[in-house]
């Protein structure tokens, strides 16, 4: 999936560099869609690429470093675009999407693999409701800020697993909520709007399912566990 996502913005590259750039970066540029943010409400959707952590924090600190590590790695997000203009300069965005993402975690004072590594592979339903304030438009671009709420549900949670640690079973809370804020750019070619966008996403509560053994040498000194995300977005109006 990620190959052809990269296929896929090579070859709009390709196709449109030359175009773009005499537009984009004359003196007199020739304005695309000129009048297409003034409508109430339009839609497009996203493809792009995620790079998930987790925050952790303990009961009790220690001196010595036993903090879990976390090894992280790049998912992939897909998902639609619906954008209500409120004003001139501000747009409430609803932004629903499919995320995945792997990360490794390796818990301290253990030997053995099947003991020291959880492997949490995440699909998460996210539901962000943001608010957009954009700059003045300068020929074809047009720079943005965006920032709001969000929703998780984690389709891989365990949740509802009975077994835990000492079964190499890895649970976490289905849904999650999330505050995130990030920067973007609108690019104005000749039949769309082209959106690339930087955001950060931060987890508000705990999202840990505890072991069934109160003294479990996996859970017990951790006091929460929080996601927090990088999210890099490719949107087409």
């Amino acid at each position: 999936m990620k190959k052809l996502v990269v296929i896929f913005l090579l070859a709009f590259a390709v196709n449109t560099n030359a175009q773009f750039a005499k537009n984009l970066f004359s003196k007199d540029p020739i304005i695309n869609l000129e009048t297409w943010q003034k409508k109430r409400l339009y839609f497009g959707y996203y493809l792009g690429f995620n790079s998930y952590d987790f925050k952790f924090n303990y009961r009790n600190y220690n001196p010595n470093g036993t903090d879990v590590q976390v090894r992280k790695s790049t998912g992939f997000n897909v998902g639609v675009v619906a954008d209500l203009r409120l004003h001139e300069y501000f747009n409430l965005r609803f932004e629903p999407g499919l995320y995945y993402t792997k990360r490794d975690l390796y818990f301290p004072g253990f030997s053995d693999e099947i003991d020291y590594l959880r492997e949490v592979s995440s699909t998460y339903i996210n539901f962000p409701l943001l608010l957009k304030y954009s700059a003045l438009r300068t020929g074809n671009i047009r720079p943005y800020l965006l920032g709001g709420a969000s929703t998780t549900l984690n389709l891989s949670a365990n949740n509802k697993s009975t077994d835990d640690n000492y079964d190499q079973k890895f649970r976490v809370k289905p849904w999650t909520f999330n505050y995130e804020i990030g920067f973007g750019i609108d690019i104005f070619t000749e039949y769309f709007i082209f959106s690339p966008s930087i955001r950060g996403q931060f987890g508000i509560g705990d999202e840990l399912i505890r072991d069934n053994y109160p003294t479990s040498p996996w859970t017990s000194n951790i006091d929460s566990m929080k996601s927090r995300a990088l999210l890099v977005n490719f949107t087409f109006h």
